[in-house]
């Protein structure tokens, strides 16, 4: 196993001074499967806290309570933690107190999967106390020893169980699986942020699509977005869509380019579908206003999950703006898209526009359309018309000097009419135009 210099450094001090010392967790897992580069090295260890702090120039006591201390090396910071084995938990996170131990199959017995209680230096090797070569060789997430056990003492584990197998592509063995579908309300223990956190890594995996499935197998995703569960086998009874909307929602989501705000645009985009459902005398089924109302609905659910405030303005924008597509571009109406989306979303929203047609039954016109509009908006961003309220030759100032006027929100409503006007026909876009055009056109000026 390559072992960075760093990492080595680590590794010999600590055996030099005769301690143990192994690199442990998803480093090696990573290693051995070869499925991504192996990033974060965790190191334990049975030298205790005080003598870790004592052998290294620099650390850091991030979790000293629980036997973890940061070791900086070249200005990156390495997790060494002691041998130990867990008190009881009262929170399904973490434990109340640890007992520092001197065997390492004591310490890697605590962890979540076999596939991660592995441990590695070059002295012994792999350590595989609990079959987690087996495993990955199966392609299998495994509990290490009960797995309702381990699902009680931290809960988020449920969640790292489907990641893993969405990201690794494995199988999730049955009596961890059961424990799983057991244990799912105990979701409702863990903080928001980590679960928007396990969320946000699934959805960017190339099989975002299967970790979805079992989140609603295991029952965990009615936990965790009640929204979305209420779209699982709702028959959308139109002819444009051959599936439910929830499995619709989860083709969008794969057609989609690994890129979280996109992707959970994708997942939200059809959010409001159920309650905007009407099915009119022909039996045919629509969804009138879902994206408006998905808008408000997707923004409630991202301040929930703690997002922040730019990712929730950009997803929920996209999933306002996601059925507009226009039959018939023209240079004014692609503007206004422009406009409201921003030149930097914008393809975003036609790569999600591009998701939602391909994950429906007849997709062939609907791309034909949202091809003519790239072409346009392409000509439209190299011609570099003017295209924000900040690229007209007036100012709020200048409205409010030559009309003899007082600040206030009327002035914003005319700096967009002006840009109406300037969107239809870049020409106009003087001052001495504008100017007159409020002065003629303007309804406020004609009171």
């Amino acid at each position: 196993m390559f072992i960075p210099n760093d990492v080595k450094v680590i590794l010999d001090t600590l055996k030099n001074n005769g301690c143990e010392a192994y690199i442990v967790g998803g480093s090696i897992r990573d290693f051995i499967t070869g499925t991504y580069e192996p990033k974060d090295y965790d190191i334990a260890t049975n030298a205790l806290p005080e003598a870790i702090i004592k052998f290294f120039r620099k650390t850091i006591p991030t979790g000293i309570k629980h036997g973890t201390i940061t070791v900086m090396i070249n200005g990156e910071g390495y997790e060494v933690t002691t041998y130990r084995i867990d008190g009881e938990y009262l929170d399904n996170r973490r434990p109340e107190d640890v007992t520092f131990v001197s065997n390492l199959k004591e310490d890697l017995a605590r962890r979540d999967f076999t596939v991660n209680a592995l441990a590695f230096n070059e002295d012994n090797g792999i350590i595989d106390y609990f079959g987690g070569i087996k495993d990955l060789d199966n392609k299998i997430i495994k509990a290490v020893g009960e797995p309702n056990k381990r699902f009680e003492e931290d809960a988020l584990r449920m969640l790292r169980a489907i990641r893993f197998a969405a990201s690794l592509d494995f199988e999730i063995e049955e009596r961890t699986f059961q424990a799983i579908k057991t244990n799912s309300n105990r979701i409702l223990n863990v903080s928001n942020e980590r679960i928007r956190d396990e969320l946000c890594k699934m959805l960017v995996t190339k099989n975002a699509a299967k970790a979805l499935r079992l989140l609603e197998k295991t029952r965990l995703l009615e936990f965790i977005l009640p929204e979305l569960q209420k779209t699982v086998g709702f028959n959308q009874q139109n002819p444009h869509h051959n599936k439910d909307i929830f499995e619709h929602t989860l083709a969008v989501v794969e057609n989609c380019p690994q890129e979280l705000n996109l992707r959970m645009a994708a997942l939200l985009h059809d959010i409001a579908k159920p309650l905007c459902f009407t099915i009119d005398k022909n039996d045919i089924g629509h969804f009138y206003g879902h994206d408006k109302k998905g808008d408000r609905l997707s923004s409630q659910i991202l301040r929930r999950l703690k997002f922040d405030n730019e990712s929730i303005g950009e997803i929920s924008l996209l999933v306002k703006e996601h059925m507009n597509v226009l039959e018939k571009p023209t240079d004014a109406s692609v503007k206004r898209l422009i406009n409201r989306v921003g030149i930097g979303l914008v393809p975003n929203l036609f790569a999600l526009q591009r998701a939602d047609a391909l994950g429906s039954s007849s997709p062939k016109l609907r791309l034909e359309e949202i091809q003519r509009v790239e072409e346009k908006t392409r000509e439209i961003l190299e011609a570099k018309v003017p295209l924000s309220i900040s690229e007209l030759k007036v100012s709020g100032n200048d409205l409010i000097q030559e009309f003899s006027i007082k600040p206030s929100a009327e002035i914003g409503n005319m700096l967009k009419f002006l840009l109406d006007k300037v969107l239809e026909n870049p020409q106009v876009n003087s001052r001495e135009k504008l100017l007159t055009i409020i002065n003629d056109e303007y309804e406020f000026m004609q009171k």
